[in-house]
């Protein structure tokens, strides 16, 4: 009836900070595992997180263009996370009518 299947989904998340884009990365992690099936989950566990890119940007905001100019970071991030999860396929079982 529980099973167990292995997957790997691939996640980006951007943010102000280095721990705010992993943590947004990360977050999508349960989305796009439901996204992916239909069954009912019963647990997703991380396995292994790998690095596809992360990318920092750097802008110059200027106050009217010319005045007060400041550096403002950008982190993108993405991932690529193998989970296992923990399912029942629903379409193993049976019910009866009454």
């Amino acid at each position: 009836m529980k099973q167990n299947q292995q997957q790997i989904v691939r996640v980006s998340g951007q943010g102000d900070s280095k721990q705010r884009a992993f943590a947004n990365a990360l977050s999508q992690v349960q989305k796009q595992v439901l996204k992916n099936s239909s069954n009912m989950m019963l647990r997703i566990e991380p396995l292994n997180i790998q690095i596809v890119s992360a990318i920092k940007k750097i802008t110059t905001e200027r106050f009217l263009f010319i005045f007060l100019p400041r550096k403002k970071a950008i982190y993108d991030i993405t991932l690529d996370v193998a989970v296992d999860v923990c399912f029942v396929d629903l379409s193993h079982i049976e019910f009866t009518s009454q």
